[in-house]
């Protein structure tokens, strides 16, 4: 069964593109509206694909390689990304620290992508996305710590596959304070409300979407889908702690953690729903708040683990 966890990698490059769409139709359906069709970023990406990209003569050649480069780095982190009882493509020990490297070189190349236009926006986002990721990325490797000291498994796959029924019997209360601020990390890294709102046309306001208004054609189309597979990642990680299923059975795979990503979307979208965007100043409150949860679970599972 090893040759088929190359299935769920796959599944992530087809179906990514939908989370969006699923988040926009529950907030749809909480707004009274029809809203757009669920595979709408799909439609967007292809008349995309089919424009030609238009550059402005203040960027260099690092605005150009930016967008392959983030959906390169995006990918092959998908590719680290275990599904409960079945392991990562590419697994090996202390391979979750690789998982934040590609991810944090993602938002490197957004980043001077985002200087490179010499605009005073694109500068002001981009300040932004350092700022909160800087303090949002402590809650997730302590939340990682806690899990290594949980499970004794330095790697992804390990720590997966070592959290069961009886771990949510027995440390309910600590894997709960991982779970959730994993999901207002979510939250964060993906530029959803209440930290973001990727709907909005206020450059003054904006995060990730003021940091990629210069791009155009196939360049926007990469970035919107690299976003979609981080979304995706970040999804994972979170069923991968949450769901205590190890499943043997490929096909009970498919239905217990696939449709699971589309739970997470449904959540997602119904926090979209029902609170308004954070103050700015509010916002490093929140992420250090979910830190101090990382914090406390790591406390305790140190008091477990040294007794």
């Amino acid at each position: 069964m090893t040759g088929w966890n190359w299935l769920f990698p796959l599944a992530a490059l087809i179906l990514a593109p939908l989370l969006p769409g699923v988040i926009n139709k529950v907030k749809a359906f909480f707004a009274g509206r029809r809203g757009p069709s669920s595979f709408q970023l799909y439609y967007d990406l292809a008349k995309l694909l089919r424009k030609g990209s238009v550059y402005s003569h203040s960027t260099t050649l690092i605005f150009r390689i930016a967008a392959p480069l983030i959906l390169a780095c995006t990918a092959v982190a998908l590719l680290l990304l275990p599904w409960g009882g079945m392991s990562a493509p590419v697994s090996f020990a202390g391979d979750f620290i690789l998982l934040l490297y590609l991810l944090a070189l993602a938002r490197f190349f957004l980043v001077i992508s985002a200087l490179d236009t010499a605009s005073a926006f694109e500068g002001m986002g981009a300040s932004r996305e350092v700022l909160f990721s800087a303090m949002a990325e402590p809650s997730l490797m302590l939340g990682f710590l806690v899990l290594i000291l949980h499970t004794g498994s330095t790697g992804l796959s390990g720590i997966a596959s070592g959290i069961g029924f009886n771990d949510w019997q027995s440390s309910a209360p600590v894997l709960l304070m991982i779970a959730m601020a994993w999901f207002f990390l979510l939250l964060c890294e993906n530029s959803r409300i209440p930290v973001d709102d990727p709907n909005t046309h206020l450059e003054l306001t904006m995060i990730h979407e003021v940091m990629i208004l210069d791009n155009s054609g196939p360049d926007l189309a990469l970035l919107e889908y690299a976003s979609s597979l981080k979304l995706w990642i970040f999804g994972g990680l979170l069923i991968n702690l949450i769901l205590p299923f190890r499943l043997d059975n490929l096909i009970y795979q498919i239905l217990v953690f696939i449709p699971s990503m589309f739970i997470v979307s449904l959540l997602v979208g119904i926090t979209e729903s029902i609170m308004a965007r954070l103050k700015l100043i509010t916002i490093p409150k929140v992420l250090v708040g979910s830190a101090a949860l990382g914090i406390v679970a790591l406390l305790v599972k140190l008091v477990e683990y040294y007794q």
